[in-house]
């Protein structure tokens, strides 16, 4: 028996190589526009934007999700699965091991998280991109993952809300990853051919081939303040004309003032902003406060139970480019 580990006051064991109590590491944020610290719950509390700059950071995929639909419940969507890495690719180190370490970090198998539930009283089906799986980079697993959120928007026939969010294609899966812009294409002219919205919000950044497929098919495109969105990086373009490029190029503002996105919106407005113009494209009339006070309803007659559909699942940019 040791006496040290018995009888020494607990505030002297330290000194003798007892473990000390673990504190998260990002209690404090950064903000990347003033340089000021900020406290993390003050960061959550305001939606993952500075308080004082305005400055959005990336929000956590699932709580985009839970602070979009009605008191945050929604049914997430399960994807199918893919072959994890089928052309056994290998560069620095496999893609095996960055999958796993993606999946390890993010807690879910690839870059889509979707869900459906209400929003504004209204049925939805939103999904979201995670930029923390390797640049949210499009590959098999999440070209297969959006096209399962579709079919799930048509098979209910709700509008699809799409946060997107990434580096482009995912060059480890080669000409597999690019084969999903025209697969995802299709499923959006699917939920056209419906007579379903299909509103994209596009967050910081947003390039490669995402931009070049479903991200500029939306009937109405939204951004969030300070994104960028575009195709090749603006370093790339630099570098490629020999020029210097215009100020804000590529960002929300700039593509906005020059007819690429319908409006830039402040994270604490998207929500309302969503819902009004669902409701104008499904021709509803707003919630009265008597109605939002009322028992919760439906708006449209029930539908059978679906079987299959949803039954199956810049170092920014460096994961994945198209």
């Amino acid at each position: 028996m040791n006496w040290l580990s018995n009888y020494v006051r607990p505030r002297i064991r330290g000194w003798f190589g007892a473990k000390r109590r673990e504190m998260p590491e990002n209690m404090w944020i950064k903000c990347p526009q003033t340089g000021k610290m900020v406290f993390y719950k003050d960061l959550e509390a305001n939606l993952w934007v500075i308080p004082e700059s305005g400055f959005h950071m990336r929000m956590p995929a699932r709580a985009r999700l839970e602070h979009m639909f009605d008191n945050g419940e929604f049914d997430e969507i399960t994807f199918p699965g893919v072959p994890d890495d089928p052309l056994k690719f290998r560069d620095q180190k496999k893609y095996a091991e960055r999958l796993k370490a993606a999946r390890k970090k993010t807690g879910r198998d690839d870059a889509i998280v979707a869900g459906v539930g209400k929003l504004d009283g209204l049925r939805a089906v939103i999904a979201v991109q995670d930029f923390e799986f390797m640049g949210g980079s499009l590959g098999m697993a999440a070209g297969e993952a959006i096209i399962t959120a579709i079919n799930t928007a048509i098979a209910r026939a709700a509008p699809f809300v799409f946060f997107v969010a990434s580096g482009g294609a995912r060059m480890q899966e080669g000409i597999l990853s690019l084969m999903q812009m025209p697969r995802t294409t299709i499923a959006v002219n699917d939920l056209k051919d419906a007579g379903l919205p299909y509103i994209v919000v596009f967050t910081h950044p947003t390039t490669g081939g995402v931009t070049a497929s479903y991200a500029m098919l939306g009937d109405v495109h939204l951004a969030e303040p300070g994104a960028l969105i575009g195709f090749a990086g603006p370093r790339v373009i630099e570098q490629t004309i020999r020029e210097k490029l215009p100020e804000g190029f590529q960002r929300a503002e700039y593509l906005r003032e020059h007819g690429m996105i319908d409006a830039v919106v402040e994270r604490a407005d998207l929500r309302g902003t969503i819902a009004t113009l669902l409701r104008l494209f499904l021709n509803k009339p707003p919630l009265t406060p008597e109605a939002e006070s009322a028992p919760a309803r439906t708006d449209e007659a029930p539908r059978p139970e679906e079987t299959d559909v949803a039954a199956g699942r810049d170092e920014e940019v460096a994961e994945g480019d198209a």
